[in-house]
């Protein structure tokens, strides 16, 4: 009989969201490609594919190397016949006043997070266009609708994805392709744990930010141990983008951030930015409890990637 599962590939499957929408679409029916970078991450899928009694095809696959998306593309088209879907969960992160990021960090950043997600996009593209059907769910962030200090480099990346998707959800209205652009708020994730990544100036305490940047990063902890929404809640809003018959253009996730943007939305924008910068700059360089530096920061999130990855282990694919 013939597979008439809808077909899905998934960037940065490897782990966190994008791992969690793979093992939830695959229990929902969907015949799921998800990337992986090296072979750890593709072990650790295919355990948690076995834990959920699911199928997930990896794919070894760097987004910065075209040979590989090329490789990868056809392996799904020979193997399922289409691509209906790709989600674009691939990306870095980069964390740092600007004056601190080398230009080489910031490339490496939009080697992964802008021009990976546009030549997947092109690679898959062909397939869809003789379709003329399709779905593209491009991963955002909060930081693509809000710019802050201490994340330049990865928010301008993220701005240009969401403008990226914005341009192409009018050329591909044309052909029926559905593009949509995914916007979680802070959500704890390996992303902000094992993989979170300091540029090499701001972690030296030399560098006349240091006390600043150590202050946002204890700021960002606190706001990640504060949110209630998980990696599963991601993954069940990624659903719900490949289902709907109409999808949006713009999916926020996250209560913190959609009243932000709604707030800046109904305020002028002079008085908006004037109360928020007053916030930050008062939290940052008169806090009430200094952070004592990096090392001591990242106990604490040793111990929450712990509990992180304990509770993702005992966790199960749900609505």
């Amino acid at each position: 009989m013939p597979d008439d599962r809808p077909v899905v590939l998934i960037t940065g499957a490897g782990s966190g969201l994008g791992l969690a929408s793979a093992l939830l679409l695959a229990s929902r029916n969907f015949r799921v490609y998800g990337t992986v970078f090296n072979e750890a991450e593709e072990r650790y899928q295919r355990e948690q594919a076995a834990r959920c009694n699911v199928i997930v095809s990896p794919l070894r696959m760097n987004v910065t190397s075209r040979p590989d998306i090329d490789r990868g593309v056809e392996t799904i088209v020979r193997e399922a016949g289409r691509i209906d879907s790709v989600v674009h969960f691939a990306g870095m992160g980069l964390r740092g006043f600007f004056e601190d990021l080398s230009m080489q960090e910031i490339r490496q950043l939009y080697d992964v997070n802008v021009f990976g997600i546009m030549e997947v996009t092109q690679a898959v593209l062909p397939h869809m266009r003789e379709r003329r059907s399709g779905r593209i769910v491009i991963v955002a962030s909060a930081a693509g609708r809000m710019g802050e200090m201490s994340i330049a480099g990865y928010s301008s990346g993220k701005f240009a994805v969401v403008g990226l998707g914005e341009c192409l959800r009018q050329e591909m209205a044309l052909l029926n392709v559905h593009v949509s652009v995914l916007e979680p708020g802070l959500i704890y994730t390996p992303h902000f744990g094992i993989n979170r990544n300091r540029a090499r100036r701001a972690q030296d305490p030399a560098s006349p930010y240091y006390f600043w940047f150590c202050q946002h990063e204890a700021i960002v902890d606190k706001l990640l141990a504060a949110n209630k929404f998980t990696a599963e809640d991601i993954a069940g809003v990624v659903y719900r983008i490949l289902t709907a018959r109409k999808p949006r253009l713009h999916y926020m996730v996250g209560f913190k951030l959609k009243l932000m943007v709604k707030l800046r939305d109904l305020l002028p924008f002079e008085l908006y930015e004037r109360i928020h910068q007053k916030i930050i700059v008062r939290m940052v360089t008169k806090p009430r409890h200094p952070a004592t530096g990096l090392s001591g920061l990242d106990a604490g999130i040793g111990e929450r990637v712990k509990s992180h990855h304990a509770a993702e282990a005992l966790s199960k694919v749900h609505d």
